[in-house]
């Protein structure tokens, strides 16, 4: 089996546009000290909402569809747990919700560092328990999926290790993983690529032992998950991270549904371009078969 396995054969239409994107924007990472930080840094928006569970508060953004919602999709923002907001996804959660009639509710939880771990993964618990509490109320619908993109889907995988020990990860249908981060312990052949960003400092450097689950997923028991849809890009830097993870849900007995993008970078769905919106099509049809008919 190789990577091809789980490439689309379709995707090839899209290729030579992708490489193009590729060589006009360049090779970019993300800040590497806290002025280059600053810099990359925007407002919080006033129109958050605040939930609140446990007796904890989390500010979210609420984007509904026209008519009431089918499912209700709970997302967390990227940007290396110390930049982004859940506002810089609005078009796109909307354009999610208009097209599959759900609810998103995205989260602006605590970025580091001034908010390092175990922030982030807090706030993220947070919305998911005011959602398990109120989704039923609030949105008329008790069926519910999560997901992230980037750092956001190391969240929500930490989220449902988090509510698995507490009995409620069953409550979710599906989990969509956009090209999330699994290993920031370095300690891995994957991890090591990344070793030395700025963000793993940022959010995790005064933690003595990064190999804990609620930092790095892929050291957890994976057992007892829903079902994940896991997209990522064949040039991305985590792209062997992504397939471990994928790797060790499969063999803790958990079902992976794993597509590869050819000529694709970290954040190429946010591109618009059309192995993006080939990606957005799979992503909707994955999650439109959780949430609006409960096929798994």
């Amino acid at each position: 089996m190789n990577l091809e396995t789980f490439i689309d054969p379709e995707l090839a239409v899209h290729v030579e546009e992708s490489r193009r994107t590729n060589a006009e924007r360049g090779m970019r990472r993300g800040p590497s000290n806290p002025d280059e930080l600053r810099e990359f840094r925007t407002e919080a928006p006033e129109d958050n909402v605040l939930v609140e569970a446990g007796g904890r508060q989390v500010p979210v953004r609420i984007l509904e569809p026209s008519s009431a919602p089918r499912g209700v999709y709970l997302d967390f923002h990227g940007g290396g747990f110390y930049m982004g907001s859940a506002a810089q996804d609005d078009a796109r959660n909307q354009r999610l919700a208009d097209a599959l009639g759900i609810a998103v509710v995205s989260v602006d939880y605590r970025l580091a560092p001034e908010h390092p771990w175990p922030a982030a993964p807090d706030d993220a618990e947070t919305a998911a328990h005011w959602l398990l509490d109120n989704a039923g109320e609030r949105f008329g619908t008790d069926r519910l999926a999560i997901g992230g993109f980037s750092a956001g889907s190391t969240l929500a995988v930490t989220t449902l290790l988090r509510l698995r020990e507490q009995g409620e990860a069953e409550r979710f249908t599906g989990a969509v993983l956009q090209f999330g981060t699994y290993d920031v312990s370095g300690l891995t052949p994957a991890g090591r690529l990344i070793a030395d960003e700025y963000f793993i400092e940022a959010y995790a450097g005064h933690v003595p032992d990064k190999t804990i689950p609620d930092l790095s997923p892929v050291f957890a028991d994976l057992r007892g998950l829903p079902p994940f849809l896991m997209v990522v890009g064949d040039q991305d830097v985590i792209l062997e991270d992504n397939l471990a993870m994928a790797a060790r849900i499969v063999g803790a007995g958990g079902e992976v549904d794993l597509k590869i993008y050819p000529e694709s970078r970290h954040g190429f769905t946010n591109r618009d371009n059309g192995m993006a919106r080939a990606a957005w099509q799979d992503i909707e049809q994955w999650l439109g078969k959780r949430l609006n008919s409960g096929q798994q």
